[in-house]
């Protein structure tokens, strides 16, 4: 069956094209058409200019075309022989998706909402498991202070998540005003600036002396070197943002190796695979997670949701995402716009 889908055909470059999946779903499979896909800026960005998420910029595996868009929401509307768990009409979160009219994935990367659930507060979902996977590896006590160093989507995440695991005080950190007002907003107790003189000084004033857990979210060498000067003894850092570039310098010994500070690789991806364990849990079972703090009103994902385009727009949408630093947090495409 035909299906429009969003591609990046070459650098810089976005088009809805035509794209085949099957008819009749393989076992095991399901194709939901989706109402929702949601940009996740910094990888999106990064795949759009030509980078890769862990190999780098002009890494040999770095060709076009190249399909993105991996948190959707959207209902089931064909399964394949074997498939229990869902059935036709079933609304779903979905991960490891496309931006595209319709997904062809594997039951196991959709997970059922309630029927009163929205889709479009589902479709950002499993962006979230990124950060919620990151404060889990800090092993975050009630009480503890905690820090999250860059304010973009993943970052306000970080905060709201923060609050809801019991840090006290919850302290957000970015150089742009609007994005630490929105972190104020979300939960956060304090917002700093990190290009103050004084920031690492007013961390630790307002954390009794250095943070014990934080997430650094920038994925720029500084965020990370600042972050170090903001923790306490003994305390733990998520290495959450993707740091690209490896050029530059940490004082290890007196940064990290003199106060005993753990520095904790939070890649999505370094997860298992399969079964959930202290501190270390599936793509699956951190959405599920999610799905349940939002549909009981535990945490208010509707206060995060930005813009709507239609697929037909997604030139215009990539073009600023490459070219606009402030392009906003949580856009979504509607697929329903087609």
């Amino acid at each position: 069956m035909k299906r429009k889908q969003i591609i990046f055909t070459a650098v810089n470059t976005a088009e809805l094209l035509d794209s085949e999946i099957p008819d009749v779903p393989e076992a095991g499979k399901i194709i939901v058409k989706t109402e929702f896909s949601v940009v996740s800026p910094g990888t999106e960005k990064a795949n759009i200019t030509g980078n890769d998420t862990v190999a780098g910029t002009n890494a040999p595996c770095v060709k076009f075309p190249r399909c993105l868009g991996y948190s959707t929401a959207g209902v089931v509307v064909k399964v394949g022989e074997g498939v229990k768990d869902l059935k036709e009409g079933d609304k779903v979160a979905c991960f490891w998706t496309v931006h595209s009219e319709y997904n062809y994935i594997s039951a196991s990367q959709a997970v059922k909402i309630p029927d009163d659930m929205p889709l479009e507060q589902a479709a950002p979902l499993f962006i979230g498991t990124f950060p919620l996977a990151a404060l889990r590896k800090t092993r975050l006590e009630i009480g503890e202070p905690c820090m999250v160093m860059g304010l973009g989507l993943l970052g306000q995440y970080a905060v709201r998540l923060a609050r809801l695991m019991g840090a006290i005080p919850v302290i957000a950190c970015d150089p742009v005003k609007e994005r630490r007002e929105d972190a104020l907003r979300g939960g956060a107790d304090y917002a700093f600036d990190p290009f103050d003189p004084d920031f690492a000084a007013k961390v630790k004033e307002v954390s009794g002396g250095g943070v014990k857990a934080a997430v650094e979210v920038t994925g720029v060498g500084a965020g990370l070197d600042e972050t170090l000067d903001c923790m306490a003894k003994f305390g733990r850092v998520a290495l959450l943002g993707c740091t690209r570039d490896k050029n530059f310098t940490i004082d290890y010994y007196r940064k990290v190796h003199c106060p005993g500070i753990t520095l904790i690789g939070a890649h999505t991806n370094a997860r298992p695979s399969s079964e959930s364990h202290e501190h270390y849990f599936t793509h699956r079972d951190d959405l599920k997670t999610l799905i349940a703090l939002v549909s009981t009103g535990r945490f208010d994902i509707a206060s995060m949701l930005g813009p709507v385009f239609a697929p037909n727009e997604c030139k215009e949408v990539y073009d600023r995402l490459v070219n606009d630093k402030n392009f906003p947090l949580m856009v979504r495409f509607d697929w329903r716009k087609l």
